[in-house]
């Protein structure tokens, strides 16, 4: 700051217009919160985050237009049922980590990307994993063509559940049989992926739902190089700066407005009072 700015300024100080910017950002990223639950579609994951050399978890929440951040205790259900709504009817993309696993599968997206690296790990593992490891990478090779033919306008999204028909099925047949693998840890796998395997093909039955999760993990590939860099928050206030400052910046830039002007106003001294701060939610055209 003094070489820039020229401003001497203590690090106290710095704290402190940390706290006055999380305060001032408060209501409106609470207000963003009961917005994403609410969304038709929305992409949850989560990341370790240290608070004092504890360690907590941040969780995301991103949708089209509102994206929120939130530091949480744990990374298990409770925390998940923080986040997403138990009564909403959206649709969650998630990865295929069981703190998920209450939501109806109808609810729920499981992101193919991570089952790939699944899929991977079992044909690095030799014999008949490797068998139905590959097999498995060469069904999603034949769902990913599908999707982006799907994305580039060559396949009507009303045409893609028969075309995938096939592969569906192939699919199952290979979790059947490789959940009766010699190597037990893919037996467990493929176990594990039958009983949610609903859930693998949403973006099938509800057209705009994406098969991978990348509208989460984009983001929070952000606050995990942040968190890198500053080994995290020194204390609770801290961790609140953190997930409400992330949730702005980041809610700002997808709706392609001016980050730097939105947080000067929130600021202001009438934002700071509780009269009027920024607003995180889409604007009307």
């Amino acid at each position: 700051m003094e070489v820039l700015h020229g401003l001497d300024i203590s690090l106290g100080s710095v704290s402190a217009v940390q706290g006055q910017v999380s305060a001032a950002l408060a209501q409106a990223v609470e207000a963003a919160r009961q917005f994403v639950r609410g969304q038709k579609l929305q992409h949850v994951d989560e990341t370790g985050w240290r608070e004092r050399a504890r360690l907590k978890w941040l969780w995301i929440n991103a949708t089209k237009e509102v994206t929120v951040f939130r530091v949480l205790e744990g990374r298990g259900a409770e925390e998940a049922k923080a986040v997403i709504s138990q009564s909403g009817k959206g649709i969650v993309t998630t990865d295929r980590y069981g703190a998920y696993n209450w939501l109806a599968g109808q609810r729920r997206q499981i992101c193919w990307a991570h089952l790939v690296r699944d899929f991977q790990a079992m044909a690095e593992r030799g014999d008949d994993s490797q068998e139905t490891g590959e097999a498995l990478l060469g069904q999603s090779r034949e769902m990913f063509k599908l999707w982006h033919k799907v994305r580039e306008g060559r396949l009507a999204h009303a045409e893609l559940e028969s075309a995938l028909q096939p592969i569906r099925q192939r699919v199952k047949e290979l979790l059947e049989a490789g959940s009766r693998s010699t190597h037990k840890k893919t037996g467990r796998t493929c176990q594990r992926m039958l009983k949610v395997e609903q859930s693998w093909w949403t973006f099938v039955r509800v057209e705009g739902v994406e098969p991978t999760n990348n509208a989460a993990e984009r983001p929070l590939r952000r606050a995990v190089l942040w968190r890198r860099k500053s080994f995290g928050t020194q204390s609770e206030s801290g961790s609140r700066f953190a997930e409400r400052i992330l949730s702005a910046v980041t809610t700002l830039r997808q709706q392609g407005r001016d980050v730097l002007e939105s947080l000067t106003r929130a600021c202001a001294p009438s934002g700071r009072d509780g009269g009027s701060t920024v607003c995180l939610l889409p604007l009307p055209p």
